[in-house]
């Protein structure tokens, strides 16, 4: 052996750890077989030196290892021996180390020993005697046991056993995976075969095993390994030490759960949805069975519910919105995602809500008298699925319950633990603020698409004017609300208002605006103004709202940006009066499907500073259709709006289509994606009204033409078929007629329309706006507007440039035949 240079590898160095004590191996004539580089660090004899040396020509003293009982008594080998002795070194004085000897056991009965030697800096104070040395091997948290080649356990310390609860004498001799027979096991003996062909030493290698004295309990194990070699190169074994990993390794799993949680709950802001994110992860992570149930007002996104008072009597309403299980289908549920959940009263699940506190069953109790028997239904799942432990978990967020989650576990699975709660508790903690958040943006969304649905018209009605069709798309898809708006207007004389409009900005507070000039609009328009007039208005309502809301910068940015088309269809003469303040212009198709845009005025935009509106006046055929929108319909990144209005022309350039369908197919040539802006179209295709329909004489200025007018009216109606109306219609003409000839100025018109109510014009070339007086009762006039408006549905009165029209409107009545 000599010049031979055979040495036991750095296990500790080579994995990266701190080096170890110093070994080497001793056969039974007590010469050295194997000594490691801490060995020669220590003792400064080189590897080739050592080995095949007698042990006791090594140490200072060499009687003191061979009168040790452990070599002396064969009853007492079994304990080794330890004590500290004096080293002798190549280069120096001795140098006194705690040694520490091991048997090892060999298959044909024989002895060799395992020695360590540790410098005394590096041990403690106290006596290293042979007592101390072994209560400190019975209680340390460290496993060793060495192996032979083929894998046979030759020699194991006391922690090892504490650890796997396998006694010695069951491991002397034999391989792990006969101890411990299983995959895991056949695993860490290839770590092991692999160490004994390359040499390599292999640290912290985690696996898995069943305790024999509690074999519902799995343990994890951080394993490290390296091999041993004699002085020819030969490989003797392989040490192996094991170290109790469960608490770290479940703590792992915990955090590993967490954190899939954070990336799998919460995807989506729809709560259904996040309810059955909790229920899918938890199954298989945590339990076989998962439902969660969520307070009805949380699924529909109202206030959640706060924490239960002992003496409410009722349960509220719960909806499943999570189910999941390790079978497929969730065949244990008794209810359905979606479906209202009944909750068992008195239950821990009543208990749970009360108190705010988890529930925690490892043993789920089906005898007689438990809570179960109440609910045989529930009973017959849980013994046909075996569902043996149970947890019921409160979903509360801010104080307020939004539901619960129930954990089961079935058939073989090991009993819920105070551990599974905590980890349960953790993880619908985290599920709890993305179902809050889910709540509240629910809650807010709905808020929103209430507040765009009153905002804007719920049914478009264009009377005999015209036919509508609209679709709006904002570009905050998330709430739905935006700042573009539509109206169609019923006006006097069967004409319609067309409006389209535009709030600078979308979201909730450009909504919010809309909703106040779509408001100012409709009051202005019952006044009967002319569009260019009513537009200055708005103008003017616009500014003093801005003037208001200088102090809040969203509301007044939003109002001072408007823009707006505003329109006015009369039926009778086909004629549409138009003006616009910053909007882009209508795009008129023919009956044949050519597009035109009228020559119409710009204007500035609403609220931007003084500006004057004019009108125009554009005469639509009979089948045209003419299309009012807004800029997001035409204007995107990628094409100008003069670009974006020709592409609108050519999809509306068939005229004869449904309208409905035209708005379809508007809105299908955007690019695809979210809108830069909030994008409306509303589509009118104009009607005529039949010269049937209406009735028009032009009366001189004197007072004798009113029984003339009388007649004129009378006889219409009889041609109507409205002789019931007779009565009130020649009192409402009589009086409208002698107001014009005494009030009023140049020739006088009379016009009768019949459409779905009978209209009273009468025009005269004044401005001035006649006035509804209280007379006294000695007065002997005033009377007249009085009387027409108690007999009227409807009255008013509309300037022109020509003059003004007062009007009234009756319910049609027809005469019975």
């Amino acid at each position: 052996m000599a010049g031979a240079r055979n040495t036991m590898p750095e296990a500790g160095r080579e994995a990266g750890q701190s080096a170890g004590p110093a070994m080497a191996e001793v056969d039974a004539r007590g010469v050295v077989v194997a000594w490691s580089p801490e060995a020669e660090r220590l003792s400064g004899v080189a590897a080739a030196d050592a080995i095949g040396l007698f042990a006791g020509r090594l140490l200072a003293d060499p009687e003191a290892v061979l009168q040790a009982p452990a070599f002396t008594d064969r009853s007492r080998r079994g304990d080794g021996w330890s004590g500290i002795v004096g080293l002798r070194r190549g280069d120096g004085p001795p140098r006194d180390v705690y040694l520490r000897t091991h048997p090892l056991t060999e298959r044909d009965g024989g002895v060799r020993w395992l020695v360590t030697a540790t410098e005394m800096t590096a041990v403690p104070s106290w006596p290293m005697n042979g007592a101390g040395v072994r209560a400190l091997l019975t209680g340390a948290p460290i496993g060793i046991a060495v192996r032979d080649t083929d894998l046979r356990c030759t020699w194991v310390n006391d922690a090892l056993a504490l650890q796997d609860g396998i006694p010695r004498e069951k491991r002397l001799g034999r391989r792990l995976t006969e101890v411990l027979p299983g995959p895991e096991a056949e695993s860490v003996e290839a770590v092991m075969r692999m160490v004994l062909r390359s040499g390599k030493p292999q640290v912290d290698h985690e696996y898995r095993a069943w305790m024999p004295t509690r074999p519902q309990q799995e343990h994890a194990f951080s394993t490290s390994f390296f091999r041993l070699d004699d002085a020819d190169g030969r490989t003797l074994g392989v040490c192996v030490m094991s170290v109790d990993v469960t608490d770290r390794q479940r703590a792992r799993e915990r955090l590993a759960v967490l954190s899939e949680a954070s990336t799998r709950i919460g995807t989506t802001l729809e709560v259904m949805r996040t309810g059955q994110e909790l229920a899918d992860l938890a199954v298989a992570r945590i339990a076989d069975y998962v439902t969660v149930d969520l307070a009805e007002s949380v699924a529909e996104g109202e206030e959640s519910l706060a924490r239960l008072g002992a003496a409410i009597g009722r349960v509220p309403a719960f909806r499943r919105a999570g189910v999941a299980s390790v079978h497929d289908g969730a065949p244990e549920s008794l209810f359905s995602r979606g479906e209202t959940v009944s909750v068992p009263a008195p239950s821990p699940f009543t208990e749970v809500l009360v108190t705010g506190a988890s529930h925690l069953e490892p043993v789920l109790s089906t005898a007689r008298g438990a809570w179960l028997d109440e609910d045989q239904e529930r009973l017959a799942k849980v013994r046909r699925y075996a569902m043996h432990s149970l947890m019921i978990v409160p979903i509360h967020a801010r104080g307020a319950v939004l539901g619960v989650a129930v954990f089961v576990r079935m058939g073989d699975s090991m009993p819920f633990e105070t551990d599974d709660l905590r980890l349960a508790e953790e993880l619908v903690a985290r599920a709890a603020l993305s179902l809050d958040n889910a709540r509240r943006y629910v809650r807010e969304r709905t808020a929103a698409l209430a507040l765009q649905r009153n905002l804007l018209p719920g049914r478009l009605v264009g009377g005999v004017a015209v036919e509508v069709a609209s679709h709006y798309v904002p570009a905050d898809t998330e709430h739905g609300v935006g700042g573009d708006w539509f109206d169609v207007i019923p006006l006097s004389g069967a004409r319609v208002a067309l409006v389209v409009g535009d709030v600078v900005g979308h979201g909730i507070n450009a909504a919010a605006t809309m909703g106040r000039l779509r408001a100012a609009v409709h009051t202005l328009a019952n006044l009967d103004l002319c569009p260019d007039e009513l537009l200055s208005h708005l103008d003017d309502t616009i500014s003093r709202l801005g003037a208001e809301d200088s102090g809040v910068q969203e509301r007044a940015a939003a109002e001072s940006g408007a823009t707006c088309l505003y329109a006015v269809y009369d039926p009778a003469t086909r004629r549409c009066t138009m003006a616009r303040a910053g909007h882009p212009p209508p795009v008129i198709i023919s009956p044949q499907g050519g597009m035109s845009v009228p020559d119409l005025p710009a204007g500035l935009p609403l609220g931007v500073g003084p500006a004057s509106f004019e009108s125009v006046e554009v005469d639509l055929p009979e089948g045209c259709v003419i299309a009012f929108y807004t800029d997001g319909l035409v204007e995107t990144r990628d094409q100008d709006i003069d670009a974006g209005i020709r592409r609108l022309g050519s999809v509306l350039a068939r005229p004869d289509r449904p309208l409905d369908e035209l708005c379809t197919a508007a809105f299908d040539t955007l690019p695809s994606g979210a809108l830069d802006d909030d994008a409306t179209l509303l589509l009118a295709r104009p009607r005529s009204l039949p010269p049937s329909q209406f009735a028009t004489w032009d009366l001189p200025s004197d007072p004798v033409v009113v029984a003339h007018a009388r007649a004129l009216a009378t006889a219409q109606l009889t041609g109507w078929g409205l002789e019931g109306m007779t009565a009130t219609t020649e009192l409402i003409v009589s009086e409208l007629v002698t107001n014009a000839v005494r009030h009023g100025a140049g020739p006088i018109t009379l016009r009768l329309i019949r459409h779905e109510v009978l209209v009273i014009e009468v025009t005269d070339a004044s401005d001035s706006v006649p006035r509804l007086r209280h007379a006294r009762p000695t007065d002997e006039g005033g009377r007249g507007l009085f009387l027409v408006a108690q007999l009227a549905s409807r009255r008013g009165t509309r300037n022109s440039p020509a003059g003004k029209t007062v009007w009234a409107e009756q319910e049609i009545n027809p005469s019975p035949s």
